[in-house]
């Protein structure tokens, strides 16, 4: 059986039109390099083969305005990567560039500054970031700020800002807390969590252009799936646990759509899982729609266009 694993997703700059889910793996322990689009009526479209190396828990994020990029996750040797992937305004995900920085899984990704982006956290444990030009390029490691952790999530708030939440750091122990990332790409210290800490997939995505919205997870090892939010607003405040909607899952993928909604989609319960959650323009998650494409969790999603 595959390790319990999330898939850390990140929002784009307000305004962008449509979505892309990557990558990913199954309770088979198969991985996957296809895609699905995601339209801008928060559509998920069928298989587009894959390209790039197949692997599972790349971090994903928004660059340029309107590109994204896929970068770090484990291949199925239990090797992990610095691989990228650039994923164009049209959504087509090119082949394979060589990374930067520390090769990781489990790590998260959000964009700020409204056209770069940034990657941090991850296994091995660590607080390591890695910053994302305009252009795409991906910076040398840059020292830690924070608890070093992994399996968390990341979004964009403000229309210019970041925060990373939740995640673990051993034993499989769930945390609550948060680091925001400011305009010009600086982590903050910890800041005191709020709602149930999980772990292993509480994705996160932008809506309503400056704010945010955690959702997802897992309470600890074994199968404590749960479907609560956190929402975001456009000071980076995390709300107290919302009631969940939907499907109780792990591993699951988020991204905004549609310039100022959001979606969460796959995942894993028992077995893993395709259906959809949309999240409206008020931060209103709704119930499941059936799923498209190949049943994974473990992926990555970024928006564009």
């Amino acid at each position: 059986m595959f390790p319990i694993i999330p898939a850390n997703s990140a929002t784009a700059a307000s305004g962008n039109d449509e979505g892309i889910f990557a990558f990913g793996n199954s309770t088979s322990n198969t991985r996957y390099g296809l895609s699905n689009l995601v339209s801008n009526a928060g559509v998920v479209a069928t298989d587009v083969a894959a390209v790039g190396t197949a692997r599972y828990t790349p971090s994903a994020c928004e660059y340029g305005g309107d590109k994204g990029i896929m970068a770090y996750g484990m291949l199925a040797s239990s090797t992990k990567v610095t691989t990228i992937n650039l994923i164009s305004n049209a959504g087509v995900v090119a082949s394979d560039t060589t990374g930067a920085g520390t090769a990781r899984y489990l790590g998260m990704a959000a964009s700020y500054g409204e056209d770069k982006g940034i990657f941090a956290f991850g296994s091995p444990l660590m607080s390591t970031s890695n910053l994302v030009s305009n252009a795409g390029v991906i910076s040398s490691d840059v020292a830690g700020v924070g608890t070093a952790r992994d399996a968390g999530g990341a979004c964009e708030y403000g229309g210019d800002k970041a925060i990373f939440g939740f995640g673990t750091y051993g034993a499989v122990v769930p945390r609550s807390m948060t680091n925001l990332v400011s305009n010009v790409g600086v982590v903050a210290t910890d800041t005191t969590g709020v709602g149930t800490a999980r772990l292993y997939g509480p994705a996160a995505c932008g809506y309503g252009t400056d704010k945010g919205i955690f959702a997802y997870g897992t309470t600890g090892s074994g199968a404590n799936y749960v479907s609560m939010s956190n929402l975001v607003s456009n000071t980076g405040v995390v709300s107290s646990d919302v009631t969940g909607v939907g499907t109780a899952r792990l591993n699951v993928g988020a991204t905004q759509y549609g310039g100022d909604k959001g979606i969460f989609a796959y995942g894993k319960d028992a077995s893993d899982q395709s259906m959809s959650n949309l999240v409206s323009n008020a931060g209103v998650v709704s119930s499941d729609v059936t799923g498209v494409g190949t049943v994974r969790a473990g992926l990555g999603a970024c928006s564009f266009n």
